[in-house]
């Protein structure tokens, strides 16, 4: 999905290079995540139950704007 790329890329650009290794983990393990799911994730609203990629959403989400 285009929109899936350009928002994770974006991050990777801008918060890849300052992110700490939890950051940087949790960005991995999104990548590991179905289009459709990150979707739901970044475009959708839903929310991940884990605390630090829902944290990672938000910090993805914010670089769009």
């Amino acid at each position: 999905m285009k929109e899936l790329d350009l928002l994770l890329g974006a991050w990777l650009d801008r918060g890849w290079p300052v992110a700490d290794g939890i950051r940087r983990q949790a960005f991995e393990q999104l990548l590991d995540e179905t289009d459709p799911q990150l979707a739901a994730w970044l475009i959708g609203g839903l929310r991940p139950a884990d605390t630090v990629l829902a944290g990672l959403i938000d910090e993805i989400v914010r670089v769009r704007h």
